[in-house]
């Protein structure tokens, strides 16, 4: 069978089909759950191939022949993945088949626009499913949906796979090696699987649950390996440095220790990034293992800077907790990154000046700022559905606010990003940066410096848009 794959981009709502590259505007790494299941069919067909549109366009004169596409989709890109299989639907024969984080919360939608949604995670579901589509009989396995008579088939939820060890093959995205020695890209590697802690935004639970499941260290060290040779042999990068894609890497502490120790007796010269949250910080031992390791910095997921807000969304943390384990961090000679939330039910005028102030002040060298999105089957979605400005948009989940705030305009809201943004990102920091920092810590800041223009940018052309809402429903409700 001729399968492909595709990961649509992030962009605006209704794009062409025909003209859409985001490659050079937006920093986007091609997701690791793409190229593991093409390496997993990989193993069982020979016309096996992937799109991802950070980093190409599409072929359509090889795609729309294909027997099968699989199509995966984040929020923020599942409306463009629909236009994607309504185009395919009616110019091919091609068996369309969702699949994918959101397609797995919202596999009713997907159902709509493609032949089959492949709901969790697809391991072994999707030879399962291969091998029932070519040999004629019905795809009725667990963890399939699918629509028959106007209505929407669901087989049942399946078991997590257990074995997770899979080293993706990266030369099966197309142009994803000529495109690899490009400096907004990086390697990365995904570790374990799963996070033990329920806050109310967080779509992983919903998605997969509580159950932690992790790869063998020598699997992430040989992922490791092959990522490494992927994106370095041939490239002169300026920036080494590989991102560990996990939600909470340290969550299986014994684990983490092993796979550490790993890369140590591996001999890897590498840097590393990791995502993290702030307990990490009060573990000395740890902290000692990472630096010897090669990793220089760790992104934490602070979300919020109030003991409130925390406490709204089960969060579990406090602010007292968050500044302690930033100075820990970094007194051991790890740098620190900052993933906040803005949009909590206390947030007020000011956040964006006050989240600056944080940032400054305690020297976080970066930032991603996101306005709270609400994907269904989270708790936060149930909680305040009633309260988004659009339903079944998803494409303004890139950072942009979707929601009316309880406590300030959904377009006030906007605007403290971008002043938040546009102070951490100054040209007076910029200039600092340049003239005192050092080696790829500098690079860094300079990429998102610019990269944080392109954001503000389009989060101003977006406050049109909110303020027509305001103008339309009032100022008080928007």
């Amino acid at each position: 069978m001729k399968i492909r794959f595709i990961e649509p981009g992030n962009l605006p709502y209704r794009p062409s089909l025909k003209n859409y590259f985001v490659y050079d505007k937006y920093i986007r790494t091609p997701s690791h759950g793409v190229l593991t299941l093409a390496t997993i069919v990989r193993q069982v067909e020979t016309d096996v191939l992937a799109y991802s549109e950070s980093i190409s366009k599409i072929r359509w004169e090889d795609v729309l022949d294909a027997d099968i596409v699989f199509i995966s989709i984040f929020t923020f890109s599942a409306n463009r993945g629909y236009d994607l299989a309504d185009y395919i639907k009616s110019r091919s024969k091609a068996l369309v088949v969702f699949g994918g984080l959101h397609a797995t919360l919202c596999y009713e939608e997907a159902a709509a626009h493609g032949d089959y949604v492949l709901v969790g995670e697809g391991d072994e579901l999707i030879l399962e499913f291969i091998d029932s589509i070519k040999n004629g009989r019905p795809a009725t396995c667990p963890g399939v949906a699918y629509r028959r008579r106007g209505e929407t088939i669901f087989t049942g939820r399946r078991r997590p796979p257990e074995n997770i060890d899979t080293v993706p093959d990266r030369h099966l995205l197309y142009r994803y090696k000529k495109m690899a020695g490009h400096n907004t890209l990086w390697p990365q590697v995904h570790a374990s699987r799963g996070c033990p802690h329920s806050c109310d935004y967080c779509s992983l639970i919903a998605a997969f649950g509580r159950c932690l499941r992790t790869r063998s260290p020598e699997s992430v060290v040989a992922d490791i390996k092959a990522a490494v040779d992927f994106y370095d042999t041939g490239h002169r990068r300026l920036v080494k440095l590989l991102w560990i894609t996990d939600d909470n890497f340290f969550a299986d502490r014994d684990w983490a220790v092993r796979v550490l120790q790993a890369i140590i007796d591996s001999g890897i010269r590498y840097s590393f990034t990791v995502q993290a949250r702030y307990e990490v910080g009060f573990d000395d031992e740890m902290l000692e293992l990472l630096k010897r390791a090669g990793f220089v910095e760790l992104a934490l997921g602070i979300e919020f800077l109030e003991d409130e807000a925390f406490a709204a969304y089960h969060k579990k943390s406090t602010y007292q907790e968050i500044l302690s384990a930033v100075q820990n961090i970094q007194r051991h000679g790890l740098r620190t990154r900052g993933l906040f939330i803005v949009g909590a039910d206390n947030h007020t005028a000011g956040v964006g000046q006050r989240l600056a102030d944080f940032v400054i002040q305690n020297n976080i060298c970066g930032v991603l700022i996101q306005s709270m999105y609400f994907i269904p089957g989270t708790p936060v979605y149930e909680s305040h559905k009633d309260a988004l400005l659009e339903q079944g948009n998803w494409s303004r989940c890139k950072g942009r606010v979707v929601h009316r705030p309880a406590a300030i305009s959904a377009c006030e809201l906007q605007k403290e990003i971008i002043i938040a943004s546009k102070k951490i990102y100054s040209f007076r920091r910029l200039l600092a940066a340049v003239l005192h920092k050092r080696g790829a810590e500098r690079i860094l800041f300079m990429g998102e410096y610019f990269w944080q223009r392109e954001v503000r940018r389009d989060l101003k052309r977006d406050l049109t848009y909110l303020k027509s809402l305001s103008e339309k429903k009032g100022r008080s409700t928007v």
